[in-house]
């Protein structure tokens, strides 16, 4: 094989997980042949989750009957036919996704951490590296991910807690009763694996989002995760805490921490407590290279999902958003995968008529005039 950091590619796939792979896999329809970088290789997110955590969406074999599992990445494959399991694990869909990559033939090499994407000479992309020379390509995608990037801040003292995303075994967490700062869906995944553990749990949130219903499930708990919370609660080692903006957290002599909220009102634990704020994202390696709206989502062209600042630069994933509709699930981000694929093969001259038969399995999304009202 050919040193990969020393030709000319096509197209360089930035992330080895669902989105890049998806988009890779669709690439490979128009005869090109990818390559997906990634730091540490193909589903290393997925093999990061803390234990017991699994997919939200369920997992069903239907593609026989013209509805792709939820969780697939291509519209021929089905998690739930080749792991046998509704919610998969991290490690087990890590499985799927080396599946998917040899099934497709495709190039991943890990061990390239990318620090930049940006134009060079002609009318190429520089990939920037770290500690190695850049690659170069004439087009790329970002699809890098977010759960290797957990939001660490937000208030005063927040090193003294614990990303949720960042633990390993729920038995190694300190302290007989814990305090978990965020009640969206990393947050109460935390609170029952440690209430199944038989700890006393206490959620704090500025709002209630347990008793949110929206139709977009991007807003709301999944139903997979509501019907944990209720077991949880009938322990009685659970408290969910709604209304509270947390401002600070102080380090104790006996070392435990004080959570503070600006109400005034303090909690407790004897262990640090655990941070389930959301994700900054791995847009945020390469921010100044896409532009971003008043509500910090990144801009991108509704015709193919590229940067509005650098062309031939393209997003893939869960940071992905349209008209206010969030594609950050697999199910709602692989309907993008045929429109970002056309956009490559439109730039550099080739026929796209392939994809159309991404259209009907639902991996060609590109009329969005539903997203101006819709619960995708």
């Amino acid at each position: 094989m050919s040193n990969p950091r020393q030709a000319v590619h096509d197209v360089v796939v930035v992330g080895a997980g669902p989105a890049g792979l998806g988009v890779a896999s669709a690439l490979t329809q128009l005869g090109l042949q990818p390559l997906v970088v990634d730091r540490h290789g193909v589903g290393a997110s997925f093999r990061r989750w803390p234990e017991g955590m699994r997919l939200l969406t369920p997992s069903f074999t239907s593609n026989q009957f013209g509805l792709v599992d939820l969780n697939a990445i291509t519209p021929d494959t089905s998690p739930a036919l080749s792991l046998l399991d509704e919610h998969p694990t991290g490690d087990d869909y890590a499985a799927y996704l080396e599946m998917v990559a040899k099934l497709n033939g495709l190039e991943v090499v890990s061990g390239i951490e990318v620090t930049d994407v940006a134009p060079a000479e002609d009318g190429l992309l520089e990939v920037a590296q770290r500690d190695a020379a850049p690659l170069h390509a004439r087009a790329v995608v970002w699809a890098a991910g977010e759960a290797q990037y957990p939001r660490t801040a937000g208030f005063d003292g927040a090193q003294h807690a614990i990303p949720t995303i960042g633990v390993q075994r729920w038995e190694a967490v300190p302290g007989g009763e814990a305090i978990v700062i965020g009640g969206y869906e990393s947050g109460i995944d935390a609170a029952v694996q440690l209430v199944e553990r038989g700890r006393r749990v206490t959620v704090l949130d500025r709002d209630e989002p347990w008793t949110v219903i929206d139709p977009d499930p991007s807003r709301a708990l999944s139903p997979y995760t509501h019907g944990r919370l209720r077991h949880a609660q009938a322990t009685g080692r659970l408290t969910l805490e709604p209304g509270v903006e947390v401002v600070a957290c102080r380090q104790r002599e006996d070392g435990g921490v004080e959570v503070i909220a600006r109400d005034g009102r303090r909690w407790t634990s004897d262990g640090p407590p655990l941070l389930a704020t959301g994700f900054v994202g791995s847009v945020s390696v390469v921010r100044d290279r896409f532009e971003h709206d008043d509500a910090g989502r990144v801009v991108v062209t509704e015709h193919a999902d590229e940067s509005t600042r650098v062309p031939g630069l393209y997003l893939a994933g869960p940071a992905l958003s349209h008209r206010g509709a969030i594609f950050c699930f697999i199910y709602k981000f692989r309907q993008r995968f045929g429109v970002v694929a056309r956009g490559i093969g439109l730039r550099l001259g080739i026929d796209t008529t392939p994809l159309e038969a991404l259209r009907e399995p639902g991996f060609l999304l590109d009329d969005l005039s539903c997203c101006d009202d819709c619960a995708c």
